[in-house]
């Protein structure tokens, strides 16, 4: 017993020792007017070093906000386990604000919206500034995009619009395709429509089948992986949008594990989406 108490206290003085941590930081956006708060984990050992590093961008859902994944997802314990393991490179991690819960009032989603460019936000401003700042290698080959929910279907559409960018996506849960908000009054006071009027004119579903050869040559330079619970609300968008990759001959990996739309998922989808991010960087 007492051998095991100390292969215990040794163990978890090893990771304390490897510990990152994560800073919350803000930048000043002309596109939208505001200033846009994030979170940004940093691996062990950052602040000592002057090399740079791979970089993923871990978009939060519908009604959470940059927080989320410290606070409810875990990801800094996640991340110092698997870096410290072995089984992920180091990297700093991108958790970007894009919503908030007061849905009426906040705007939710990260494509461009009548009022709020967050797109061109994302990629004219908040990229190249994250990426300076924190020293990303800042290249096609060593970033990668993945979240859950609106974060999962942001992953999936950044990654299919702007090829050149990531190497990897990871979509978890994934928001890919709506009605368009049918069901609610247009207008611009009603944030909900917006967003879901938003994802319906940015289909990830729509996007592969109207996709021409170009096009398609380009996504198969992104390495895809969809992951979604067999109980979820959403399990029949990621079913088919692997069914849709398999037919445009998109090579692609998908994930069925029980479970539901839910944290206890999320946690288990990061533990796999690290790793996967990791092996698709260039010379790994």
């Amino acid at each position: 017993m007492k051998k095991h108490f100390l292969m215990a206290l040794a163990l978890m003085s090893v990771l304390a020792t490897h510990a990152g941590k994560v800073v919350t930081d803000s930048i000043k956006s002309t596109v939208l007017n505001a200033t846009v708060k994030y979170n940004i984990y940093l691996p062990d050992g950052f602040d000592k070093s002057q090399k740079k590093y791979p970089a993923v961008y871990l978009l939060h859902g519908f009604t959470d906000d940059y927080t989320a994944w410290r606070d409810k997802g875990q990801m800094q314990t996640i991340a110092d386990e698997l870096i410290e393991s072995g089984e992920a490179c180091e990297m700093i991690i991108i958790m970007p604000n894009a919503g908030g819960p007061d849905v009426m009032k906040t705007w939710n989603g990260y494509f461009n919206m009548p009022g709020w460019a967050y797109e061109d936000f994302f990629f004219q401003e908040f990229l190249p500034a994250v990426e300076q700042k924190y020293r990303a290698v800042g290249d096609k080959e060593h970033r990668a995009v993945m979240g859950l929910s609106m974060g999962g279907g942001g992953s999936t559409v950044y990654a299919q619009r702007h090829t050149d960018m990531f190497s990897s996506c990871y979509a978890m849960s994934a928001w890919l395709e709506s009605d368009g908000g049918r069901q609610r009054q247009p207008g611009v006071d009603d944030k909900v429509y917006l967003v879901t009027k938003a994802v319906k004119e940015h289909s990830a579903l729509d996007f592969l089948r109207n996709a021409d050869d170009e096009t398609l040559a380009k996504l198969r330079t992104v390495k895809w992986f969809f992951d979604c619970g067999d109980d979820d609300f959403l399990f029949d968008l990621s079913v088919n949008i692997h069914r849709l990759m398999r037919e445009k001959h998109v090579k692609d990996e998908l994930r069925i594990r029980n479970g539901i739309h839910n944290w206890e998922y999320w946690h288990q989808a990061l533990r796999i989406a690290l790793p996967f991010a990791s092996r698709n960087f260039s010379g790994r």
